[in-house]
């Protein structure tokens, strides 16, 4: 299911986050103004040789409290968490961010596709 409405400019994009280095919070996505945008995918897949710890967290600015998505996933080399079919609707200022594990060598990769509803003014 999906939130667009008729007549409500939106578009839908991607975007993504390279975690490479572990214990650094990177931004996998920001919900700019005016916008409410529905997330639609997530992915993280681990590809730097090394088993990893993983957080992922919801930024809820309303609140300002961190939620977590996925809390301390361990994922071997070459895992992968692929969440869809579920919706997580954000507003304006919330983010999801995303934490890697201290071991080795990092890479860790984060992607996510939104649909960015446009919020009239008024």
């Amino acid at each position: 299911m999906t939130l667009v409405s008729p007549g409500k400019p939106a578009r839908v994009i991607s975007d993504h986050a390279v975690c490479t280095v572990g214990g650094t919070q990177y931004n996998i996505y920001t919900c700019p103004d005016k916008c409410r945008a529905e997330v639609t995918m997530l992915m993280v897949t681990n590809s730097s040789g090394n088993t990893q710890t993983v957080n992922v967290s919801w930024y809820d600015a309303s609140r300002t409290q961190n939620v977590l998505i996925l809390g301390s996933k361990s994922l071997s080399n070459g895992d992968y968490v692929l969440l869809t079919g579920a919706t997580l609707v954000l507003e304006p200022g919330d983010r999801l961010d995303i934490t890697a594990g201290t071991s080795g060598t990092i890479r860790v990769d984060a992607l996510c596709t939104v649909t960015e509803t446009f919020i009239p003014v008024g």
